[in-house]
């Protein structure tokens, strides 16, 4: 029992040092550092939880086996599988660290999605740091690589669906023709806000705060508008009519400034674009016009048309113009 006593104390040391340095030391740094805001430092904090307590435990046991009086093979055993804990410890702290990193750099990046590229810098980093693990502890990863190659021919036919999301999710990604914010309409009616694509589908959020799933293959395939592309700001055309005794000059100059106060209210920094207005027709009942005028975005159309409705009716009444409504006169001819 002797012999063990160290081994033990290494093992009860280890523990300690794990729970002290998880609960105190690590807390305390990451209160100073929170307070300092230095960039990336809670991305680092959260790659590292419980990471400091299982690196003292395994720190102690490493220690406890070298004096230990096991026998070579199981303490060589042991060992291997010490540094095999250790080496996956510190490969999903690397993938962590990039996984946050990815984030942030994502999020900078206007309209790219966040979870298909970061879950797959992820992946990416597990799978390489588990191919240095077994590398490390002396498994031939050759033979492995190539089973996965042949198997990966197989597992690719019968995944033929998911690839094709998968790949559809990248070509969206790269070609820029959707994005994360921008407001798309499909040609079988659905319109809302993208905001997600995933490595399977794309999530779409409704103004009735529904949300449509949309598999990536078919969004790729599919005929939609991108309301946001070229450029966020859209032209809203409103139709309105006026009565033939109308004063056409008075009438396009009212209806611009009322359009020009709508602007102030929705759209600010547009108010450079100079609203306007084209007659195009002489109808049963109304001289016809099309009123032009920039606003910010696609959902900005529709309290721009309340707004400038409202305020147009009240102008109109004001100034005395009048907006017709059908009239229609008949005449019964009388037969002998």
């Amino acid at each position: 029992m002797i012999e063990w006593i160290t081994p033990i104390i290494f093992i009860v040391a280890g523990l300690l040092a794990g729970i002290i340095g998880e609960k105190v030391f690590f807390k305390k740094l990451r209160t100073v550092v929170s307070k300092r805001q230095i960039p990336g430092s809670e991305i680092i904090f959260q790659s590292l939880h419980r990471m400091t307590f299982i690196w003292f435990v395994v720190a102690g046991f490493f220690w406890a086996i070298l004096s230990s009086p096991l026998k070579p093979d199981i303490a060589i055993f042991l060992q291997k599988c010490i540094t095999i804990i250790f080496l996956y410890s510190v490969t999903l702290v690397l993938a962590r660290l990039t996984a946050g990193f990815v984030n942030i750099f994502i999020q900078r990046t206007e309209g790219v999605p966040i979870s298909l590229i970061s879950n797959l810098a992820k992946i990416a980093v597990l799978i390489l740091g588990t191919l240095i693990l077994l590398q490390t502890v002396g498994i031939q990863i050759t033979p492995i690589v190539t089973t996965l190659g042949i198997g990966g021919l197989a597992v690719g036919l019968a995944l033929q669906d998911t690839l094709a999301n998968l790949f559809s999710g990248f070509y969206l990604i790269m070609s820029q023709q959707v994005r994360t914010g921008d407001y798309v309409k499909l040609d079988d009616g659905n319109q809302g806000y993208v905001t997600d694509i995933t490595w399977r589908n794309t999530t779409i959020r409704e103004f009735s705060n529904n949300v449509i799933i949309i598999p990536n293959s078919k969004l790729a395939s599919t005929i939609f508008t991108n309301y946001h592309l070229p450029a966020k700001e859209i032209t809203l055309t409103i139709n309105v009519g006026v009565s033939y005794d109308s004063d056409l000059e008075l009438v396009e100059k009212v209806t611009v400034e009322v359009a020009k106060e709508v602007m102030k209210e929705i759209a600010p920094a547009l108010v450079d674009n100079e609203p306007y207005i084209r007659f195009h027709n002489f109808g049963d009942f109304s001289i016809d016009f099309t009123l032009y005028m920039r606003v910010s975005e696609f959902f900005d159309q529709r309290i721009g048309k309340h707004l400038f409705v409202k305020k147009l009716h009240k102008r109109y009444q004001q100034e005395g113009i009048k907006i017709p409504f059908p009239v229609r006169d008949v005449y019964v001819q009388k037969n002998d």
